[in-house]
């Protein structure tokens, strides 16, 4: 059997697989059977901020609803504040108790305020690290992209200074250089990057001509974005790197290792192919670096880096002419042109 322990935010894991952040991991017996499958890290799903203010909004509204039936019955109901966060945290401990396995929090705030509070709360729950969810979709014209980075980088600053577990940072690819972000970042104090977040797109229904919700999951192949910028960053920065996004099979676990990957996130491949597809995507890891006689993973992990690899423009170029040309041809010889 090769070696497949890896280090994650200065934690060693077993292997390069951690489950990201997902709402089966609220469960129980999936938390289990993912261990059990050889999983070795799981992501908590995420606490938003935005979803604890709808609840309490919600909860004000419905307790509200009957005040003004009449004079005498405005001061019958006590005062009750919600919950906020509590039954996260209580949730979250228990979910650490129950695992032989590093747990990580996930945290997603739109307040500075509210990201120092939850993130010192979470610390205390026993989990082994806190990734935080950063993004910033563009939305209107004014916003200077400065301020949006600047902001960022001074709350991880500031949660890295309240709290005592390492904090990775799961980013979004909407900034003008990731790269250069990621820069600022790592100087801030971030123990790890998860490159990246899959964020919510709006759909259109033709026929309702309404704006409609989906759950749309990662395509195989989605991890390239990553692959790209992870190619880049190793050995770059000292924080740990993580691809994400459509890692489905063990192949696109060593794809992501050649690049420079120290972990993979995996979700979409767990809800098509259910927690007990750790388990074959890692005896493929295993078989194929058995078959090209690699006994660890610190022995290919990033061959195929930027800083590796013989052709300078591989990570660089957004078009490649020789790509283009193989293509004409195909399109000529198929009679298409």
């Amino acid at each position: 059997m090769a070696d497949l322990r890896t280090t994650f935010m200065g934690i060693e894991l077993k292997n390069p697989i951690i489950v990201g952040a997902n709402h089966m991991v609220s469960n129980m017996d999936y938390l289990k059977r993912f261990e059990d499958s050889g999983a070795a890290a799981i992501v908590y799903k995420t606490l938003f901020e935005e979803q604890i203010s709808l609840e309490k909004i919600q909860f004000q509204n419905e307790w509200n609803q009957y005040d003004e039936r009449g004079a005498e019955m405005i001061q019958i109901h006590p005062k009750i504040e919600h919950s906020g966060p509590a039954e996260h945290l209580f949730n979250l401990s228990r979910a650490k108790s129950a695992l032989g396995i590093p747990l990580f929090a996930s945290l997603n705030c739109v307040y500075q305020e509210t990201w120092l509070e939850y993130a010192k709360e979470i610390s205390k729950t026993g989990v082994d690290g806190l990734e935080i969810n950063f993004f910033a979709v563009p939305k209107d014209l004014q916003s200077d992209g400065s301020l949006i980075e600047d902001m960022r980088v001074n709350i991880l600053r500031e949660i890295k200074r309240a709290v005592n577990i390492p904090v990775s940072v799961k980013l979004s690819f909407f900034y003008t250089n990731p790269l250069n972000m990621v820069f600022k970042l790592a100087d801030a104090g971030a123990d790890a990057f998860i490159l990246f977040n899959r964020l919510f797109e709006p759909e259109i229904d033709i026929e309702s001509q309404t704006h409609v919700s989906t759950i749309r999951l990662s395509n195989e192949g989605d991890y390239r974005l990553s692959l790209r910028y992870i190619g880049m960053l190793y050995k770059n920065i000292k924080p740990s790197l993580c691809g994400s996004s459509g890692v489905y099979h063990g192949s696109d676990v060593v794809k992501l290792m050649l690049a420079g990957a120290d972990t993979v996130q995996v979700v979409s491949a767990l809800f098509k192919h259910k927690p007990e597809h750790i388990k074959t995507m890692l005896e493929d890891v295993n078989n194929w670096m058995e078959r090209k006689n690699y006994a660890t993973i610190d022995e290919f992990k990033g061959k195929l880096a930027k800083v590796n690899t013989k052709d300078p423009f591989v990570y660089k170029r957004a078009q490649y002419i020789d790509i283009i040309l193989r293509s004409e041809e195909f399109l000529r010889g198929n009679a298409l042109v």
